[in-house]
């Protein structure tokens, strides 16, 4: 039987296993009670993705927050940035986006927001977490929470992103683009089709159905996206666009069917928004070097941040950074939120196809080639720090940084060294301009780890 797994990331877990209406049910009104504090009331907006325990979860989630005296905005089906955007819209001191974004179909979760439309700083979630064992104060009949539907969360979600600045609409609509899109039976095929046929282009669906019941492995990864490059092949597209199933993550399938990497999806809206809006990028510690060929072009740096969507939204806000992301496909567009945002993601790409004339695959060409290696070394627990904890003496030569675990920097390589945080694992990623070279490097970094 899986555990639960409680983290900065929220409350997750295979449903009917360590997850369950009633565990739900704790969560959510602890998290009510954490969001209302000292204050007679809170609001607090709920929105799900597409998975069939989704209803159960929104249900038993809503019912705990009214409870705790919350009055509670129910949005339905969205993408999560929805959720985190209409926080902000509402003002709301909280939310809660019932996703377990990538995982199978059998997972479930709650991913939690604090009142600035961001997901709870690492600091704020282990307050949270502190306390979800304390006692639940239910409220009376007569402080009992209101909820109400609202169903124009899309929509304004939507039109935030058609009132980007320097996203030129009309010049998109001219070139008539023809595009694919696998939803991959998430919570995008509601919103993804409606933004690209806004943006006047000729949309082709695959796995649209928010059925929850996905047609593949969910995660936007290359080997998941077959049928998607097939697709782009078959009708002759312009490009495809993949979304995982809370729609926070971008792919890309160039006009030839070809699978890019979810790398490129943050490169290729850094290449669009620098020329119009000079800044420093954020990325995070595991993002391709990729970014700092473009910082270089553009004449500005690369701050560096952990792992996680919040530590990278944090250090944009503080620098007013204009774009940035974490290479896995999550691309933060400010002028929206500071929170990674697939369909965003697609508009910036669009808009930089547009403006440029050339095609997926010539931007491809013009960026420097550089390789990923990912393994991973299961351990024992009570060795793990001591692992971690010898890395920088086995690279003592090179630049280290141990932000987020330890990164070993070289000239024109790096290996990240991460502990997992729900599992006795230690991740290794690599990077560097020849795909054997970075196999070979992680192979090497293993052996080490391991005398």
């Amino acid at each position: 039987m899986s555990k639960l797994m409680t983290g900065v990331s929220g409350v997750r877990g295979i449903f009917a296993q360590t997850l369950d209406p009633m565990v739900a049910m704790r969560f959510a009104a602890t998290f009510g009670e954490f969001i209302k504090a000292d204050k007679p009331k809170a609001t607090i907006v709920v929105g799900r993705d597409s998975r069939t325990t989704g209803q159960v979860m929104n249900k038993a989630i809503i019912s705990a927050l009214m409870g705790v005296g919350c009055d509670v905005i129910d949005i339905g089906i969205v993408a999560t940035p929805t959720v985190l955007l209409n926080v902000q819209r509402f003002k709301a001191d909280g939310g809660i986006a019932i996703t377990a974004s990538h995982n199978p179909p059998e997972w479930n979760a709650m991913k939690l927001i604090d009142g600035d439309g961001m997901f709870l700083s690492p600091q704020r979630s282990a307050a949270y977490l502190a306390s979800v064992d304390a006692p639940i104060t239910w409220q009376n009949w007569q402080h009992i929470g209101k909820c109400r539907i609202q169903d124009d969360a899309i929509r304004y979600h939507i039109d935030k992103i058609l009132n980007i600045s320097y996203l030129d609409v009309e010049a998109i609509r001219s070139k008539r683009f023809k595009v694919v899109v696998d939803s991959v039976n998430g919570a995008g095929g509601l919103i993804s089709p409606i933004l690209l046929e806004e943006l006047g282009c000729e949309v082709v669906l695959i796995n649209e159905e928010p059925s929850g019941h996905f047609a593949h492995p969910a995660e936007p990864l290359n080997e998941n996206l077959k049928q998607l490059e097939e697709a782009v092949k078959k009708h002759g597209a312009d490009l495809g666009f993949a979304t995982d199933p809370d729609v926070d993550r971008l792919s890309i399938v160039n006009e030839h069917g070809e699978c890019i990497g979810e790398e490129l999806s943050v490169v290729l809206a850094q290449l669009f928004v620098l020329p119009k809006h000079k800044g420093d990028i954020v990325v995070n510690l595991s993002s391709s070097m990729l970014s700092d060929d473009v910082a270089a072009r553009f004449g500005v740096k690369v701050h560096r941040t952990k792992v996680g969507e919040i530590n990278v939204g944090k250090k944009m806000q503080a620098l007013k950074s204009p774009i940035g992301g974490e290479g896995n496909g999550g691309i933060i567009c400010p002028e929206v939120n500071y929170t990674r945002d697939a369909v965003a993601g697609m508009a910036l790409i669009l808009g930089l196809l547009a403006q440029s004339g050339k095609t997926v695959s010539q931007w491809q060409e013009e960026l420097p080639k550089y390789y990923f290696a990912k393994s991973k070394m299961e351990v024992d627990p009570k060795q793990m720090d001591a692992i971690m904890a010898k890395v920088p003496k086995l690279f003592a030569e090179h630049e280290i940084d141990t932000q987020d675990g330890v990164k070993v920097i070289a000239k024109d390589w790096w290996i990240h060294i991460r502990k997992s945080g729900t599992e006795p694992i230690i991740r290794i990623y690599v990077e560097s301009p020849d795909p054997a070279r970075s196999e070979e490097i992680c192979n090497e970094t293993i052996e080490k780890l391991k005398k």
